[in-house]
């Protein structure tokens, strides 16, 4: 690190759990950021800040106006330009010497496997089941822990879904195969600060996964109800009959 990496990172470097080692980690590392909306815009700047070296962002929209309620990276000036390209202005201005590579695409399955090729941990914002599906998928192939979040109404959940030490996968609590009803932002609504607090939670999550810090959300499921402010831990087990990460795979 040059005396100006030193100086912006200064208050994580005082941090024994980090220190110089933790923080060249993070300076190393590439991390994966699927949706540029309110869990992505919230979890973003943390990363950025933070200084995790190259963030590649993958989102097919643009800004619309019924987004600058809780997509805070984003603002008016925002509307209509692609949600990747404003993500990528604001990091610049946050954090100059991120790497930013902004993908402007609806992740397939099929696209997955170059883009983990050298990624450290992926962080699934996005908002629709086939996608969180197919980046589970890819993270247990590849050995990347996958953190997800989700966020409704009032109701936030977040994960940390790493297989490498025998953790359960994402398709161990939510199957391929189970009818998952269609919720979404514009027909039930959410509560503008609960994107921040789910994807922020999901930030530090990377961010300890990456600095190899504390203990990781792996085998557990924190809820939260945004009403009564109240967080639930469940546990999450393996399942040996995973379609996923099952033994038969």
């Amino acid at each position: 690190m040059n005396d100006e990496q030193l100086l912006r990172y200064s208050r994580h470097i005082l941090l024994d759990e980090i220190g110089i080692e933790g923080q060249t980690r993070l300076l190393d590392a590439h991390a994966l950021v699927i949706g540029a909306g309110g869990l992505g815009a919230a979890a973003l700047p943390y990363l950025a800040a933070a200084g995790v070296g190259t963030l590649t962002i993958v989102d097919d929209d643009t800004v619309d106006l019924t987004n600058l309620q809780r997509q805070i990276l984003h603002t008016t000036a925002s509307v209509g330009r692609p949600k990747v390209e404003s993500a990528q202005a604001a990091i610049a201005r946050l954090n100059p010497d991120v790497r930013v590579n902004a993908l402007q695409h609806r992740l397939n399955a099929d696209d997955f496997g170059a883009l983990l090729q050298d990624v450290s941990v992926v962080l699934d914002c996005s908002d629709n089941f086939p996608t969180r599906q197919a980046a589970n998928r890819a993270c247990v192939r590849a050995g990347v822990p996958l953190v997800s979040g989700a966020a409704i109404r009032f109701d936030g959940q977040i994960s940390v879904f790493d297989t490498r030490a025998g953790g359960p996968c994402y398709a161990c609590l939510f199957p391929p195969d189970e009818a998952v009803p269609d919720v979404a932002c514009a027909t039930m609504g959410v509560f503008s600060p609960l994107v921040g607090m789910v994807g922020t939670v999901q930030a530090a999550e990377a961010l300890k996964l990456i600095a190899g810090i504390g203990r990781s959300l792996t085998g557990r499921l924190l809820m939260l109800d945004g009403l009564s402010m109240e967080w639930t831990t469940m546990r999450v087990a393996r399942q040996a009959t995973c379609p996923v990460c099952g033994d038969a795979h």
